[in-house]
């Protein structure tokens, strides 16, 4: 469904449209307005009335339409289609959960499409029409302030996902803690997670640095629909993009160290017990070696008639017990 629909005239935001296609002839003609349109998980027949006025791309209105979709750019002869996934991550559960948001820009339109929950568009729109300076840069003001608030949530996301780790970090490395059966599984879910947030941060390194042209993949050429001074502020949104990635790599890897740590924890408390297990079956062993030679039920055997056997075979037990488990304790068994 269309969500948001408005003339935005020389930064301030005038009538809503009644006619796309007027519309949009008179914002071309005027030369100082865009039209933009918001949607929200379309359906294909309300697709269509917006890819008849504006000219979209059957490619790109095919990966609008179906979501799914990696971060990208893509260039077509009459718009720029952006991808981006906004994240929130929920402490409580743990739980990355990432959406959609398709951005076409072009000769004086601005569409978004939006799937999923998590979405900075409508506070982005009121934030623009309160700030009418990035609006009077038209569509490319749009694509930039929605990429620079997505990234700077991912900024937020890593920095939850950090304390979250430090946390897990203490349960495992406690002496109590990190023997849970659960902690495993927890930190195989919250490795799960990270995964999540990499797939939204990792490829959209690509079309930041195309937009900012910088690096191996920014080209010489311009960006089509994108004016040219802004290539600072892309910079600057590629700059906090870097440092996201390279969190989620540091991440990546601890939580990968802390699960090895668990399981090494894990074998050495099995070892422990295993140790502790082969020590009592070793002092369990001893009286039962000798009750059983004793209790062989032979005639003739050394001992059977003394007075002062009975007691002089438990004085041995019991100095063979308390011997073995001396040893054993200095050497760490019990």
């Amino acid at each position: 469904m269309i969500v948001d629909c408005a003339i935005y005239r020389d930064g301030e935001r005038t009538e809503t449209p009644q006619d796309f296609s007027d519309a949009l002839a008179e914002a071309r003609a005027r030369g100082d307005s865009f039209l933009w349109i918001g949607l929200y998980e379309p359906t294909e027949h309300e697709f269509d009335l917006v890819t008849d006025e504006f000219g979209l791309h059957p490619l790109a209105v095919e990966d609008a339409l179906s979501a799914h979709q990696r971060p990208k750019l893509e260039v077509y002869d009459d718009s720029l289609f952006v991808v981006l996934k906004p994240v929130t991550y929920e402490p409580k559960s743990d739980t990355v959960t990432s959406g959609e948001l398709m951005i076409f820009i072009g000769d004086s339109f601005v569409v978004t499409v939006r799937h999923g929950t998590p979405s900075p568009l409508g506070d982005i729109r009121r934030h623009l029409e309160e700030q009418h300076e990035l609006l009077r840069h038209g569509p490319t003001g749009v694509l930039y302030s929605i990429s620079d608030a997505v990234v700077d949530n991912y900024l937020e996301v890593s920095t939850e996902l950090q304390n979250d780790l430090e946390e897990l970090e203490a349960e495992v490395f406690s002496p109590s803690g990190g023997g849970s059966r659960h902690t495993a599984s927890r930190i195989y879910t919250f490795k799960r997670q990270i995964l999540e947030f990499r797939r939204a941060t990792g490829p959209l390194s690509m079309p930041m640095t195309k937009l900012a042209r910088v690096g191996q993949y920014g080209g010489a050429a311009p960006v089509p629909f994108v004016r040219e001074d802004a290539r600072p502020f892309f910079r600057d949104v590629n700059d906090h993009l870097l440092r996201v990635n390279e969190a989620v790599e540091g991440l990546d890897r601890l939580v990968s160290d802390v699960l090895s740590a668990h399981l090494a924890q894990m074998s050495v408390r099995q070892n422990d017990d295993m140790r502790k297990i082969s020590a009592w079956a070793a002092m369990a062993a001893v009286p039962t070696l000798i009750a059983g030679i004793y209790g062989m039920n032979f005639d003739h055997m050394p001992e059977l008639h003394w007075i002062w056997a009975y007691p002089a075979v438990i004085l041995l037990m019991a100095a063979l017990e308390l011997v073995l488990y001396r040893t054993f304790k200095r050497r760490g068994w019990m």
